[in-house]
């Protein structure tokens, strides 16, 4: 019996160090998206317009969609994605197109400069940091498996 409370207590004391462990992994990845490299900054920077504006056009980088759709997307509401666009619109980065498929509706799309924005915002969140891309190979694709491991 006794033996048993201190398996059971082991273990515990297991789960709390892990839970301890798991706890410093995302506070340190949170410093490193957050913090230290904070691509949100630096793309909103680059662009000159807010990241809110920058998502949208990483959105509309892959067609054109309604709205509506747009809001889904970006997890906003119509109001204030229609802001959103009509800032785009305003800086010939998107236009609102008829939608062919129902002649009611637009859909809002790119324009080339639009585009040109898009790319260079998704250059700039997709690039690694050098800090990352200095790790070994073996950590690079053991970093590799566990994130793809939590997002699936």
């Amino acid at each position: 019996m006794e033996r048993e409370r201190l398996d059971a207590d082991e273990a515990h004391e297991g789960d709390d160090a892990t839970a301890r462990a798991a706890t410093r992994v995302w506070q340190g990845l949170n410093t490193l998206l957050m913090e230290r490299h904070n691509r949100r900054k630096a793309v909103a920077e680059a662009l000159g317009m807010s990241f809110s504006r920058v998502r949208a056009l990483r959105r509309l980088a892959a067609g054109p969609i309604t709205l509506r759709e747009l809001a889904e997307r970006m997890g906003s509401d119509p109001p204030y994605t229609t802001v959103i666009v009509d800032d785009l619109v305003r800086r010939h980065l998107a236009e609102r197109i008829t939608n062919p498929a129902d002649r009611r509706s637009k859909l809002v799309h790119l324009t080339p400069e639009g585009r040109t924005k898009a790319d260079l915002a998704i250059e700039i969140l997709t690039t690694p940091p050098d800090a990352l891309l200095a790790l070994p190979p073996e950590d690079i694709r053991a970093l590799d498996r566990l994130v793809t491991k939590l997002l699936g």
